[in-house]
């Protein structure tokens, strides 16, 4: 059976038409700050899902981790992310994977927006999030404190 494609043309401001900007979560426990999501594609055949995030200046992502891969590409300004315990700073056309079962989290700069789509399984695990012992683990790296504390410039 043929499926129907169609094009999602970018409207602006990273904005496409016809595809709603979303809350980030509707996890009420998960701490993140400023930041939309929207599904710009899935397909039950492909078993992926293609979501373009943006976090406004300042914001940040929820410190989790899942049992799928994630590949984000970044798309639009300037930030930092943590996997496991590396923190790397990210702009356009960085690619960066997180493996499964790894803490993650995205941030971006004081002054710029962070925006990057995000390719997973359109069928995945919910987010895990960090109990107080993982919290403890990540914090005992000098720099990934900083990262969480939100200290960039220590970073």
């Amino acid at each position: 059976m043929a499926h129907e494609r169609k094009t999602i043309r970018k409207a602006r401001d990273y904005r496409w038409d016809g595809v709603d900007v979303l809350p980030y979560k509707e996890d009420a426990r998960a701490l993140y700050r400023a930041i939309t999501r929207q599904v710009l594609f899935t397909d039950p055949n492909l078993h992926a899902e293609l979501r373009y995030f943006e976090i406004a200046p300042g914001g940040f992502s929820t410190l989790e981790r899942h049992e799928h891969m994630h590949a984000v590409l970044i798309l639009r300004g300037r930030g930092h992310c943590l996997v496991g315990t590396r923190i790397s700073a990210v702009e356009l056309r960085d690619l960066v994977t997180v493996p499964p079962l790894t803490w993650h989290q995205f941030r971006a700069g004081v002054d710029d927006a962070l925006g990057f789509l995000c390719m997973v399984d359109a069928v995945r695990d919910k987010p895990q999030l960090p109990s107080p012992d993982d919290l403890a683990q990540l914090n005992e790296h000098p720099q990934v404190a900083a990262f969480l504390a939100g200290a960039m410039e220590k970073v």
